[in-house]
């Protein structure tokens, strides 16, 4: 009866030493589990945040019939009927200077109502049909990974510093405009103060909405650099190249995505400011009246917020395709870097094997073929088959230069006798 003690006593000393080991393993198993449950969490509230703000600029339109009736409503009300009475009615004299400034502001008010529904339609019909997360893609089916938790969370907070940032400026430029424009009209101070709120009110809805389009295109570029600045990290865990090629090709898929959800959306933007900027400088410069303050500075303002809209989605675009055309380079590095090191493990082999020598000449020819096809397919956002890179700006800011040379060669004129 002894001997079966002693069998026990030996697998129970024996199974012992396992249990610490097995007890700290499964608790930093918990605790990583616990810590991606609790970034996940963090990304959902940043998430649920972004969306109840879309949701109150109205933009969320797909929960309900109510929600795209009561978007569109309260944009008609705010956006273009509120500002039109306004515009309108404290206009009682003939006098041809305040004449001059209604349809400036009309004009005005034109320009920005369709800049800003532009925005409204197309971000809404996306997240109708995506949803925030999967528009975002950082749903679990594109690009959703534990170990991007907080870099999602930082960009998703950037949108509304971008947003802050640009606004605030402007918000200040124009408030300071329309206390002047009071001044001058000489209403009396209950309607003074009643319109100036009332105006500031229906700008600052139209202006967030309109950069709230250009600051999401911001957003999904941004996003998606991230996973372009760990491709380079990608590289240097010694996978096949298969692997390789595989994640590059959803990364160009995602921007092919990208690209085909905004391209209406940064083609009307570019062609109403663009008409928009011409229809300011040909009516500041051809007007024989004197522009001051009063009457052309709403041409400024508008000026500004339009310009800073477009300048927000070309910096994404091309930042986005910047990375997308570096990867050549960095694989480039990465191929010459593993070169050598084949070369000096032949150097330290006394004898190599043919065997071994064709290994590493298959190594070799396959991160060659690899470079080679990033060098090839450099993709970046398009739209319609153009990509928004440091080129296409350039030609942009020609053409557009070349149209104010044309608008001032129109209506400024010098003679001499």
């Amino acid at each position: 009866m002894a001997v079966p003690s002693t069998e026990t006593e030996n697998n129970s000393s024996s199974a012992a030493p396992q249990t610490p080991l097995l007890e700290t393993s499964l608790q930093q198993r918990e605790e990583e589990e616990e810590e991606e449950l609790n970034d996940d969490t963090q990304l959902s509230k940043s998430l649920q945040r972004l969306e109840t703000f879309l949701r109150l600029f109205g933009f969320c339109q797909y929960s309900s019939i109510f929600s795209f009736t009561l978007s569109w409503f309260s944009f008609l009300l705010l956006g273009v009927a509120l500002p039109v009475f306004i515009i309108k009615f404290p206009y009682c004299s003939n006098d041809t200077e305040k004449y001059d400034i209604k349809v400036f502001e009309l004009e005005i008010l034109v320009s920005q109502s369709l800049v800003a529904a532009i925005s409204l339609i197309c971000i809404s019909h996306n997240l109708r049909k995506y949803g925030v997360r999967k528009f975002l893609f950082v749903d679990r089916h594109h690009g959703h990974m534990a170990h991007f938790h907080e870099e999602y969370i930082q960009k998703i907070d950037g949108f509304f510093q971008l947003l802050a940032l640009w606004i605030l400026p402007c918000f200040v430029l124009k408030a300071a405009r329309e206390v002047v424009h009071i001044v001058y009209v000489h209403n009396s101070w209950w309607q003074s103060v009643g319109t100036l709120v009332a105006l500031l009110v229906s700008w600052t809805y139209s202006t967030i909405i309109y950069l709230s389009g250009s600051a999401l295109f911001h957003l999904v570029c941004n996003l998606q650099v991230v996973h372009f600045e760990n491709y380079g990290k990608l590289l240097e865990r010694d996978l096949d190249v298969s692997v390789y090629i595989e994640e590059h090709t959803r990364l160009k898929y995602h921007l092919s995505k990208i690209s085909h959800r905004f391209r209406i959306f940064l083609l009307l933007e570019f062609l109403v400011v663009t008409a928009s900027q011409f229809v300011a400088l040909l009516e500041t410069t051809g007007n024989h009246g004197i522009i001051n303050f009063v009457n052309g500075g709403d041409f400024a303002v508008s000026s500004i917020v339009e310009l800073v809209g477009i300048v927000i989605c070309l910096n994404a675009a091309a930042k986005i395709s910047h990375r997308a055309q570096g990867l050549g380079s960095v694989a480039g590095r990465w191929h010459a870097n593993y070169s050598e090191s084949d070369v000096e493990s032949v150097d330290y082999e006394p004898i190599p094997t043919n065997t071994q020598l064709a290994s590493y000449m298959s190594m070799y020819h396959k991160r060659q073929a690899f470079v080679t096809y990033l060098q090839s397919n450099p993709g970046g956002a398009t739209v319609f088959g153009w990509t928004i890179d440091r080129a296409l700006i350039n030609t942009i800011f020609f053409v557009e230069l070349s149209l104010v040379l044309f608008v001032l060669g129109k209506t400024i004129t010098f003679t001499t006798k």
